[in-house]
């Protein structure tokens, strides 16, 4: 059965293979090479895996290269398109700034308008209290000088008609002269007290018209005071409004931000301290009131400032950069991949200066595998910043360093494929999207 298989199998590769001879001739001799069917067969199969392989090899290479330029062309156009979304933004952040910087000025000019309005205010009360007291002065001066009017004029009536009755006896001419004289006494005195009184009636009127005065221009710095009052709630509103949506953009609790700058700032008075326009000890009046709350957003506000220069809303770099990639998982540069890439990278020349994004301690500040050359700050808040591949560092461990201090130079260092920065933000030690704080801080800064 095998032999039979063998020979068809023989004929078979016979018919398509048949045997050849190669002759190999020479100057003084001829020889062949006998070619089995066999022979031949393994040779032409060698020969089409050689040739399969090179088309296959060569069409991978080839889909690479295209799929390849294909996304080299992609990138490119992501990062056009990203830069003018950079630049939009930037043209924004600069808007916002101006408005912000515009309802600053408003909202000082409107402080020094309510301060000039609380001393007008309080001058009036105390005009007033003063017009107050003169008016009931005059009035219990008219009352007394009344009183004695009448009894002066009771005693020159009956004076007068014991003059006239004789009934009281004079020794002569001498008892005639005094009782004259003391009747042109009263009538002058009655004179001079009726000219008093009338002049008393004058000026009690005239305090009466100017008490009404005043109210009246009491009433205007009210209306004013009013209006001032509105024009400050309303800077406050534009002023704090962005702060707040800041900090809630970038998935921080407001309250727990404001609860802790307070407490490390936690003194008492200044010019901060509440006010009271009253002067009598009362309680304070709905225009203190409204000031106070106006205080407290004020404090607030201050707060809010504070907090923002501890937590990392800037930009690491203030020169021309590239933004180069992204938060996330990406294709490994050096070796291919997918990995995890845990900050953002801002390419740009050798030694172009490196920021600090806010307020913080340097904790680290040398060589780390990978890294290259490190800095780290601990910011409040439990954020933590990292600039990695540094040409060089220029703050040392336990370094104080605040929002805009230089901290190093850009460089290549570490595991990288050109100059370039890695910058890194931990929030409780795990790596968050640093372009939450930068794209949260457009509308403010």
């Amino acid at each position: 059965m095998r032999t039979r298989l063998a020979i068809r199998a023989h004929a078979l590769l016979e018919k398509h293979f048949p045997e050849r001879r190669l002759f190999l001739r020479s100057d003084t001799d001829t020889r062949f090479i006998r070619l089995k069917p066999a022979t031949q067969l393994i040779a032409f199969s060698g020969s089409a895996a050689v040739v399969a392989w090179t088309i296959i090899a060569t069409a991978v290479l080839l889909i690479d290269s295209i799929g390849s330029g294909n996304f080299r062309e992609q990138a490119k156009r992501d990062q056009r398109v990203y830069q003018q979304r950079l630049n939009a933004v930037a043209g924004e952040r600069d808007m916002r700034a101006e408005e912000a910087l515009a309802a600053q000025e408003r909202f000082n000019s409107a402080l020094e308008q309510i301060s000039v309005m609380q001393s007008q205010l309080l001058e009036a009360e105390t005009r007033l209290r003063e017009a107050e007291t003169g008016l009931g002065v005059v009035q219990t001066t008219l009352r007394r000088t009344l009183k004695e009017r009448d009894t002066a004029r009771d005693e020159a009536e009956a004076l007068t008609a014991q003059l006239g009755q004789g009934d009281t006896p004079v020794p002569g001419s001498t008892a005639a002269a005094v009782n004259k004289e003391a009747l042109q006494f009263m009538t002058a005195a009655l004179a001079q007290t009726a000219q008093e009184r009338d002049q008393v009636t004058a000026d009690a009127q005239d305090a009466l018209d100017q008490a009404e005065e005043m109210q009246i221009q009491i009433a205007n710095l009210h209306d004013q005071n009013d209006r001032i009052f509105r024009q400050l709630e309303e800077a406050m509103t534009v002023s704090i409004k962005p702060l707040d949506k800041m900090f809630r953009s970038a998935g921080m609790n407001t309250d727990r931000i404001i609860d802790q700058v307070r407490r490390g700032y936690s003194g008492q008075g200044g010019p901060l301290t509440p006010i009271s326009l009253s002067t009598m000890g009362d309680e304070p009046s709905l225009d203190a009131s409204r000031a106070n709350r106006i205080i407290d957003q004020l404090d607030r506000m201050n707060l809010y400032r504070i907090a923002a220069e501890k937590a990392p809303f800037a930009i690491p770099v203030k020169a021309s950069y590239r933004f180069t990639s992204g938060f996330g998982y990406r294709r490994d540069p050096k070796n291919g991949g997918r990995r995890m890439h845990s900050g953002v990278d801002f390419a740009g020349p050798v030694g172009t200066a490196l920021y600090a994004t806010g307020d913080g301690v340097v904790i680290h500040a040398g060589w780390q595998s990978g890294y290259g050359r490190l800095v780290k700050i601990q910011h409040q808040f439990g954020i933590e910043t990292r600039y990695a591949h540094m040409s060089r560092i220029r703050v040392k461990v336990g370094q104080r360093v605040s929002r805009g201090d230089r901290i190093g130079d850009m460089g290549a260092s570490g595991r990288v494929t050109g100059p370039h920065l890695h910058y890194e933000v931990r929030v409780g030690g795990k790596a968050v999207n640093p372009m939450i704080y930068i794209k949260a801080a457009n509308d403010v800064f």
